[in-house]
């Protein structure tokens, strides 16, 4: 195959991935206004992959505890991957499945949101954490590859998006700024609507 084979194909595959994506629209609205509110009264982020999964994970936290595109205030998120030492402490004494499930085990609360990313969404370390998430009361959300798959059935809630392992990862970086978009734009809305009681005061 040439090279502009190639380019047309992967990127023929991943207009077919963004097309599953586009249908999850109302979702990722429904996700980014409820993490906003939580994340706006005290809860946390939690969020986990490997590979490139983890990258995209440990993207998502940054966007949310910098900012997206606008001034807003700092929002908690944390990426369980990314503290090195407890990653490699707890694959030694428990096994790497354990990595992520420890932590959230260790990290959670009621109330707070864990988003674990995987292509295949066949991850034992990411099934164990979802499903240790769910046990303490955290709403547990999966971007994964094509369904039905164990971590999508171990989530509270998953996206599923068809295509291949490179096109589902690249729709996964989509999804992530879409939520942050939809954080934005939830907390933008609050903070412009006036409390009931500020409203009252400004009625002469």
């Amino acid at each position: 195959m040439t090279g502009d084979g190639i380019v047309r194909r992967h990127l023929g595959g991943l207009a077919a991935t963004l097309d599953g994506l586009a249908g999850e629209s109302r979702r990722i609205e429904r996700w980014g206004t409820e993490l906003a509110t939580r994340l706006r009264h005290g809860s946390r982020l939690l969020a986990a992959g490997n590979g490139g999964s983890a990258a995209e994970a440990q993207h998502l936290t940054a966007e949310l505890v910098g900012r997206y595109r606008g001034e807003r205030e700092p929002l908690s998120a944390i990426a369980l991957h990314a503290d090195t030492s407890t990653i490699t402490a707890l694959g030694n004494d428990y096994g790497y499945d354990e990595v992520f499930a420890r932590q959230v085990r260790a990290h959670g609360r009621p109330g707070d949101v864990l988003v674990l990313l995987s292509t295949s969404g066949r991850s034992p370390n990411l099934v164990a954490a979802a499903e240790a998430g769910r046990s303490l009361g955290l709403t547990v959300w999966a971007l994964t590859g094509p369904g039905p798959n164990p971590l999508a059935d171990a989530a509270s809630e998953a996206l599923c998006l068809p295509g291949e392992t490179p096109s589902v990862q690249e729709a996964h970086l989509v999804t992530v700024h879409l939520i942050c978009e939809m954080v934005d734009r939830a907390l933008a809305g609050r903070a412009s609507a006036p409390s009931s009681r500020a409203a009252e005061e400004l009625v002469p």
